[in-house]
């Protein structure tokens, strides 16, 4: 997917910045128009209902999410891989810590889509790039069936950042709670 320009990027980042501020429910034209300084018709003109909006926003999410993760995958090919390079990785694709309303925002994105199937492919992908690169952290690791359990090490990950952002408390057990996954599978 390609970068949008100008206007309709100011729109997408808009939506993006009001979904993490107060969620879905709160992305109004009337808002958006206002948070991305154009007119009120610019927002309808680029956008004709709400549903194109989100998707677009959560395909933009996905793209830039997509692009960071397997940047970070790459480097972990090339770089190698032990405790201490997995922990600061992991930290990286979690977005470092402490977590603020940015972070909350694809997780606003992810119960969209589970409400609205139209939005499922673009999650779908956001979460096959995480997949990714957590199997690359795992094989880096020396961990047997890596790819399988990707999956299982991304949704721990996913559940401690937002048990995070439900409680305020910091997410430092996320790096702890994947080794300790690693090394369980290193030894099954």
């Amino acid at each position: 997917m390609s970068k949008p320009s100008g206007i309709r990027q100011s729109i997408i980042d808009a939506v993006l910045h009001i979904i993490s501020e107060d969620g879905v429910a709160a992305v109004t034209n009337r808002r958006i128009a206002k948070e991305a300084g154009v007119s009120l018709g610019s927002v309808t003109y680029h956008f004709a209902t709400q549903h194109e909006l989100l998707r677009e926003s959560l395909l933009h999410f996905v793209a830039e999410e997509t692009r960071r993760l397997t940047e970070l995958a790459a480097e972990c090919q090339t770089d190698g891989m032990d405790a201490d390079r997995a922990a600061a990785t992991v930290g990286q694709a979690a977005g470092g810590t402490p977590f603020d309303s940015r972070q909350i925002a694809p997780f606003e994105l992810y119960i969209q889509a589970g409400r609205d199937e139209r939005l499922r492919p673009a999650a779908a992908e956001s979460f096959a790039a995480y997949d990714q690169l957590a199997a690359r952290i795992l094989t880096g690791l020396g961990v047997p069936d890596a790819e399988r359990l990707a999956s299982s090490a991304v949704a721990l990950i996913f559940g401690l950042q937002l048990r995070s952002l439900a409680t305020g408390l910091p997410a430092e057990e996320l790096v702890d709670a994947l080794m300790l996954l690693a090394r369980g599978a290193q030894h099954s």
